[in-house]
């Protein structure tokens, strides 16, 4: 049994990579071609390069490609480049635009991973017969009772594995992640050591189509006509202002609302069919339950009896409720109410045990409940 638990010599073990141009994906394929492993470089080129140099720093872009190229040739290892800019714009980024337009704050992220990374560069690994499909993503992956589990990583401040809760068992069970045990700072110590050329080469930022973190020019571009002008009302629903366009607004956003009052405003909710945006104080954000739709299990049965911990965030902290599951949908009853909680973010499920926080999988917010306000 080699290193990536696969019952094959090294050099009779062929992985792909999955490479972005950055240093987590560079370093990874350069740890697999150290240890011996056959290797091949994909990356993947998702949108046109006219528009990904006003982006700054982003992935997948056209200077990526080319630093995930050279990288390649400095290791001697096939490198491959997939053109997925049709899949990526009908199943990303009309998705975003989609969810944006309807209201909700989406996480694109999410759905790139679930389809154009984990099921197509999934489907193109196996058709090149490849052994495992490896990442960069700062995750950890245990084998346990025959199959893999995810845990969060070792790097708590990157990990990412509230992005990754829709992988399945069989993409998991394929996949490895050599980072999940690292912090960045090694990982970037490894890139200096190897003198690889995005050794210093900064994170990417933001969503990667998204230029400057600007939603609202993506949704302008592709979508002109949602910017219409509608109510702004309070939570009684009694008019009090007016708004140039629901896709200016997020839950919990205080910025923007420009009506003054006792209280600071904050945006409640968001009402798409009527074009409109309530707003209230602060104490209307405090959510206590949420509707999830689409769920994708990876835990046990016996794993949700009893309270568990959630993140409904990216960045979140770890919140304790109980998930009451109902077919492919679930109710969350948060212990402790948690503010800011929107429809379309994503709601991961963790429980403790002994190789750390272990994801059980997760689903999308459809719904969420104030104890004052349903939303």
């Amino acid at each position: 049994m080699n290193s990536l638990g696969i019952n094959k010599g090294k050099k009779e073990t062929k992985v792909v990579v999955a490479m972005s141009g950055g240093v987590d994906s560079s370093v990874v394929a350069a740890l697999m071609k150290e240890e011996g492993y056959n290797v091949t470089g994909i990356t993947l080129k998702l949108y046109d390069d006219v528009i990904s140099q006003k982006q700054g720093r982003q992935c997948c872009a056209g200077q990526d490609i080319l630093d995930a190229k050279r990288v390649s040739e400095k290791l001697n290892i096939e490198h491959k480049i997939l053109y997925y800019q049709k899949k990526f714009k009908s199943e990303v980024v009309d998705s975003f635009i989609d969810s944006y337009v309807g209201g909700e704050t989406p996480i694109p992220c999410v759905q790139c991973n679930q389809t154009v990374k984990f099921r197509d560069l999934f489907k193109f690994a196996k058709d090149l017969n490849a052994d495992a499909l490896v990442t960069g993503h700062y995750v950890k992956r245990v084998q346990k009772n025959g199959h893999a589990n995810m845990y969060r990583a070792k790097d708590q401040n990157r990990d990412q594995s509230y992005f990754l809760f829709s992988t399945s068992q069989e993409q998991l069970d394929y996949l490895r992640f050599p980072l999940g045990e690292i912090d960045k700072s090694q990982t970037r110590s490894i890139a200096q050591k190897l003198h690889l050329n995005v050794a210093e080469k900064p994170d990417s930022q933001d969503i990667c189509f998204v230029p400057n973190g600007d939603y609202s020019s993506v949704i302008r571009r592709f979508r002109p006509e949602s910017f219409k002008p509608g109510k702004i009302l309070d939570i009684s629903g009694n008019q009090i202002g007016e708004h140039e366009g629901i896709i200016n607004y997020t839950i919990g956003q205080r910025k923007g609302i420009k009506i003054s009052n006792e209280k600071p405003l904050y945006v409640i909710n968001i009402n798409a069919k009527e074009n409109s945006i309530i707003v209230g104080s602060k104490e209307f954000l405090e959510i206590e339950e949420i509707e999830l739709r689409d769920l994708n299990i990876l835990g046990e049965e016996i794993d949700f009896e009893n309270l568990i911990n959630i993140k409904v965030r990216s960045t979140g902290k770890l919140l304790k409720a109980k998930i009451k599951i109902s077919n492919n949908s679930a109710k969350v009853l948060i212990k402790d109410s948690e503010t800011g909680i929107s429809p379309g973010q994503a709601c991961v499920f963790y429980s403790k045990d002994n190789y750390g926080d272990k994801v059980l999988g997760g689903g999308w917010i459809q719904r969420t409940y104030n104890k004052k306000l349903s939303t």
